[in-house]
């Protein structure tokens, strides 16, 4: 058994997936944490408080507890909170100590909780492993629009050469990492995000459609994120504006604080003529999400950059055809012609075109959504955990001088 820190500054595993600063990266932490703790592994969670009324501990089970962390101002958005980092770290020390908790690894998450969990490896002479979940020099690559400032990236390539280990999500990151960060290819382990195949899998289409209000008869593409310009979901609407015949577009992702961004969605689905046809919802916890994937006759992942791309996973785990971008990770998760379709210009036309042939052809869609079901099993959480682990145990037996046992869930 080890005892875990994991270090998630920015966000953490109890916010809502699809809102601001809220995404895959909490839904992996979460999960990871329960796939370990069930191998008799405890795991702290720390994560910055925002608000003052929430508890300092929160206690998912006997083995997972998410400790809240007060550095600097409870409202700080990302890009301000990189000048309370020492705060942050002072405040998981004293927490440690106050407890009298040892850890034998540390597992940052992004590139500020890395900052942190470098510096709290060399404290506590334990292991540190990192995985950002984005980079910024492949976000300014693929997306022309928002720059990643200068500062991020000099801290990314600190911590990136500076940890025992980096997971990476997928090859594309890998090669990013080499290329643009300098890393060392041996540091590198590439090991994919899992999916829950007993909760995300195939349900009714009538009957899920019925329970969130839509027209049962009428086909259903979804998209399901943040509601940000990298998520590309201008591009999703323009090409809905090219299709004939019926469908919804359901949009899914973003709260109050997304209202700016949400009403220039609208004025553009009206401005192209679909307004009709589109449906904006609020995000929705992560265990609702099934409902949705499987009210869809096709997911559509639309990014400008996706390190990973676990909406696509999620979706072909309930056996729904993915239309997405030839970017990063989705180019490995999502096979062309085999679960869906990859779109290599990020413009209207070809995702358009795509849409249509799907939506024309049933027997297809059907076909590669039970492909795309049979792909995603391979990517069950247990066989990800257990490569997480297997990573663990190098690292702290290499630390300890003796080998760790594993504990087989």
């Amino acid at each position: 058994m080890c005892n875990i820190a994991v270090i998630t500054v920015h966000t953490s595993p109890l916010a809502l997936p699809g809102t601001r600063d809220s995404g895959g990266l909490n839904v992996y932490v979460r999960e990871l944490s329960r796939q370990m703790a069930r191998r008799g592994h405890r795991m702290d969670i720390f994560t910055r408080r925002t608000d003052p009324d929430t508890p300092e501990i929160t206690q998912i089970d006997e083995s997972i507890r998410v400790i809240q962390v007060h550095a600097g101002p409870y409202k700080a958005d990302k890009y301000a909170q990189r000048r309370h980092l020492e705060a942050f770290r002072q405040g998981v020390m004293a927490f440690a100590e106050r407890k009298g908790t040892t850890y034998d690894l540390v597992h940052s998450h992004y590139w500020l909780s890395g900052w942190v969990g470098r510096t709290l490896s060399e404290c506590w002479k334990a292991p540190h492993v990192v995985m950002f979940h984005t980079l910024a020099e492949a976000k300014n690559r693929h997306h022309l629009g928002e720059r990643e400032p200068k500062y991020r990236i000099a801290g990314e390539r600190a911590v990136a050469r500076g940890t025992d280990a980096i997971i990476a999500a997928s090859e594309s990151e890998r090669g990013t990492l080499i290329e643009e960060y300098g890393v060392v290819p041996g540091a590198i382990s590439v090991i994919p995000c899992g999916v829950d195949i007993d909760t995300f899998r195939p349900l009714n289409v009538r009957a899920a459609r019925k329970s969130l209000g839509l027209d049962p008869n009428v086909p259903v593409l979804l998209f399901i994120g943040r509601i940000e310009p990298l998520k590309g979901i201008d591009v999703l609407v323009r090409a809905s504006a090219q299709l004939d015949g019926k469908f919804q577009l359901l949009v899914v992702g973003g709260d109050e604080k997304d209202a700016h961004r949400i009403h220039e969605l609208h004025t553009l689905a009206e401005d192209v003529g679909v307004l009709g046809k589109v449906v904006f919802a609020d995000a929705v916890p992560h265990e609702e999400l099934p409902r949705y994937y499987n009210a869809a006759s096709i997911c559509v992942v639309p990014s400008y950059y996706e390190s990973f791309g676990l909406v696509a996973l999620e979706a072909m785990a309930c056996g729904v055809p993915v239309i997405a971008s030839r970017v990063g990770g989705l180019k490995e998760t999502v096979r062309d012609g085999q679960t869906g379709y990859l779109v290599p210009w990020r413009c209207p036309e070809p995702f358009a075109e795509r849409l249509d042939l799907l939506l024309t052809n049933e027997p297809l869609r059907r076909s590669l959504g039970e492909e795309a079901r049979e792909v995603a099993e391979r990517y069950r959480w247990p066989v990800i955990a257990t490569q997480v682990e297997d990573l663990y145990h190098d690292l702290v037996s290499t630390y300890r001088g003796v080998p760790v046992t594993a504990h087989v869930a």
